[in-house]
């Protein structure tokens, strides 16, 4: 028989977990204690809105090494939440890495990337009207990853992947409950099995043709995932039965926030948590995962619509709250279905401070999915706020042994 995990916010049925769910009581005491009368009743209602938090402290040696220190709140893998646009973060960094594979034809990050199509409802790509040069490559896809969260561009690297290839890659990192099973377009299962052929470019010369790939494994889809009362189907038509996302992608929060501790300190990372990139790209993810809307030139935004803090869900996002200028925050961030996720690593170099923090809550009263009526202005976008800040009020008070030297986290964002 099929497991069956159920997660509403209106049903008395809660999701049946097996793991146990980790809460170290310092971090609930000092989250409850410094929280707002809002921040109390969202967290007195984990059956609701399913929040996950994890804290994780730095400090340096006297070598500037850094240690890490994780401190959890209901932190659950299996306690299902839709990881979104969060799959964009290893995706990016293994097509970084597997661009380095192809240097030896002379590609590089940097080179024309054309997409051609060779199976249903696949899509090409000649032109990148976002690139300096109108040119697609896998940095301007990078870029636009961490800048705005772009689906396109995040397809379009799961195609250079490939499926079996980003699947494989993640498990032998050891992230094993992680799944990467689809683009952001609508695609049945077995056409997110097959990507595009791909053609790198210098000028009219081929420097390499990727063929189209195919990922023949199988999924573990034997845990059922159903969410919500009812649902809008592709067609607009009102389903009342829960949204089922047994076969959706699924990226544990603890995951998470492995994955982007790894792509920022890879000097501390053990051997096999470690992307295979060089030192320039840790350098450009660095900068395009901090770099503000309003500092890019190619792509260059509408900053009304995408304001410097659009992406930076901690501390910053709800009421468009301005980013202070000794403060930067690297971090990837998700939303769909009702789902908001962030994990971030944030710095204040004025007063020589850095932590990391990582979190998801769910905020859809109706339990109704897909019909664009979730509480992320309301509820979940100034529950990042507060927790980022009583965070970071924390941060500002605690003593360190030795000061932080956060040079390496510097940047010209006008360069």
């Amino acid at each position: 028989m099929k497991q069956l995990v159920v997660v509403t916010a209106l049903l008395a049925t809660v999701g049946v977990v097996r793991a146990q769910r980790k809460t170290d009581k310092w971090l609930e005491q000092l989250i409850r204690e410094q929280a707002s009368p809002f921040l109390k009743d969202v967290l007195n209602q984990p059956d609701t809105f399913h929040y996950q938090l994890i804290y994780t402290k730095i400090d340096r040696d006297k070598h500037n090494k850094p240690h890490f220190t994780n401190y959890y709140f209901r932190v659950n893998r299996d306690e299902y939440f839709n990881p979104a646009s969060m799959v964009k973060l290893p995706t990016a960094l293994l097509a970084l890495e597997k661009i380095n594979t192809l240097s030896k034809y002379g590609v590089t990050k940097y080179t024309t990337m054309l997409t051609d199509s060779a199976f249903s409802r696949q899509t090409k790509v000649k032109y990148d009207s976002s690139a300096a040069n109108y040119l697609p490559s896998v940095a301007q896809y990078v870029k636009k990853v961490f800048l705005v969260s772009d689906n396109d561009a995040y397809n379009r690297l799961y195609e250079f992947v490939g499926q079996q290839q980003l699947n494989e890659r993640l498990w032998q990192m050891g992230y094993k409950d992680t799944r990467i099973t689809r683009r952001f377009v609508t695609m049945d299962e077995n056409e997110n099995r097959h990507t595009n052929p791909i053609r790198f470019m210098q000028g009219d010369s081929l420097l390499y043709k990727q063929l189209p790939l195919y990922n023949p494994d199988p999924f573990d889809f034997h845990k059922k995932i159903l969410i919500g009362r009812a649902h809008f189907n592709r067609y607009d038509s009102l389903i009342k039965e829960p949204f089922d996302f047994t076969t959706h992608n699924n990226f544990p929060l603890e995951d998470m926030q492995q994955v982007l501790q790894a792509a920022l300190f890879p000097e501390v990372t053990p051997a096999e948590k470690q992307f295979h990139l060089q030192p320039d790209d840790y350098t450009f993810l660095h900068r395009y995962m901090s770099e503000l809307p309003s500092e890019s030139d190619y792509p260059r935004y509408d900053t009304t619509e995408f304001f410097d803090s659009y992406t930076k869900f901690f501390m910053f996002k709800a009421w468009r709250s301005k980013i202070p200028p000794y403060m930067r925050v690297f971090n990837k961030t998700g939303w769909s279905y009702g789902f908001l996720t962030d994990v971030a690593y944030i710095v204040d170099f004025r007063n020589k401070i850095e932590f990391m923090v990582s979190g998801n809550i769910y905020v859809n009263s109706d339990g109704v999915l897909n019909d664009d009526k979730y509480e992320y202005e309301e509820t979940g976008y100034p529950f990042f706020k507060e927790v980022g800040n009583i965070i970071y009020q924390y941060e500002l008070k605690r003593k360190r042994k030795y000061s932080p030297n956060l040079s390496a986290f510097q940047f010209d964002y006008r360069n």
